[in-house]
């Protein structure tokens, strides 16, 4: 599935992500990432953010990851639910 309409979840809380979700023309998957702990976990949240892509059906689509120390599991809830925002 393609993202075609631009969405946000998250804050720029402690401990929070700030996910925006947009279309992307070249019909791949960009993942972006600024964190203030990428040296430490920027693979780590680059899969999880790839793997959750993956896991809802995304074929095409630009994430913009803002993250402020977020756990796996919030990185993720914060992916679908921008998903879930763009396609209703």
């Amino acid at each position: 599935m393609k993202i075609e309409n631009n969405a946000q979840a998250g804050t720029l809380e402690s401990s929070d992500v700030y996910v925006t979700i947009l279309a992307n023309p070249n019909d791949t998957i960009d993942i972006q990432i600024k964190s203030i702990v990428y040296q430490q976990f920027g693979q780590q949240i680059y899969q999880v953010a790839q793997d959750t892509l993956l896991d809802l059906g995304i074929t095409s689509c630009i994430l913009l990851l803002e993250d402020k120390g977020a756990l796996d599991f919030t990185i993720k809830a914060r992916i679908e639910s921008a998903v879930q925002r763009s396609i209703c």
